[in-house]
């Protein structure tokens, strides 16, 4: 059996999708979603999918280990950010290596680092006038959206693209790929 970790910080429809998709397999197994965020809504979806939740402080995450203790409680065979928005502390990071990965709503390289999350990336693709965006899934490291590249799926972006409807179609690629990808990469 094959265990997963969730961490999101926000309303957690990627990692409602994550955990819908994993229900149905065997050998993989959603242990817990932890959240910085006590009132985000992950938490709800998580609860309603019968899927233990831990919350967390900033202190908790970078000033103790925490966060190592309540992970090594449901051994996690892999971390997956969805939606998680602080940077990796540097002893998760050598207690997982390469057992974390994060999915980043563009193409990084471009688009990627300290602040560019949500709506912020979309509205920097639309004012570069970029004529492509996607998805990437990559490997975390101890710098914003830097690690190495897993996935990434990409779409034209249309003339009359705003960040709403880009938003909309990141989306949609993310609901495909990432299940799919996390699925492989256990493998």
């Amino acid at each position: 059996m094959k265990n997963i970790v969730v961490f999101a910080s926000g309303s957690g429809t990627n990692a409602e999708r994550i955990i819908k998709y994993f229900s149905n397999k065997d050998g993989v197994n959603i242990t817990c979603v932890l959240t910085n965020n006590p009132k985000a809504g992950v938490i709800e979806r998580a609860n309603n999918l019968n899927v233990d939740v831990e919350v967390f402080n900033r202190s908790d995450f970078y000033d103790t280990e925490t966060v190592l203790v309540k992970l090594e409680k449901y051994q996690p065979d892999l971390i997956v950010l969805a939606g998680f928005l602080w940077l990796v502390p540097e002893y998760l990071i050598e207690n997982y290596k390469n057992r974390i990965i994060n999915i980043h709503p563009a193409l990084l390289p471009k688009y990627g680092g300290k602040g560019m999350y949500g709506m912020r990336v979309h509205e920097a693709v639309i004012d570069a006038k970029e004529s492509i965006s996607g998805i990437t899934i990559h490997k975390v490291n101890s710098i914003y959206d830097d690690g190495q590249i897993i996935f990434q799926a990409q779409f034209d972006i249309s003339d009359d693209e705003t960040p709403d409807s880009l938003a909309q179609k990141i989306h949609e690629l993310e609901y495909k790929h990432f299940p799919v990808v996390i699925e492989d990469y256990l493998k």
